[in-house]
């Protein structure tokens, strides 16, 4: 894996899609490979993921407060 953020074009702006299962499959394998080989976007990846999960637990009541 690569931590540089330089190198080749970046996939954070997918995130959120791909972890709601929302890209096409083309969309899909392109997010999966970059994840494969890069730190930083891995990180942001774990990071979009458990924001996901923690949302899931709020009620209706929660988000009308």
């Amino acid at each position: 894996m690569t931590a540089d953020p330089g190198e080749g074009p970046h996939v954070r702006q997918l995130l959120g899609a791909y972890v709601l299962d929302a890209l096409t499959v083309g969309e899909t394998r392109a997010v999966s490979r970059h994840l494969l080989g890069c730190d930083r976007c891995a990180a942001d990846y774990v990071e979009v993921a458990e924001a996901v999960s923690l949302l899931a637990l709020l009620g209706e009541q929660d988000l009308l407060e």
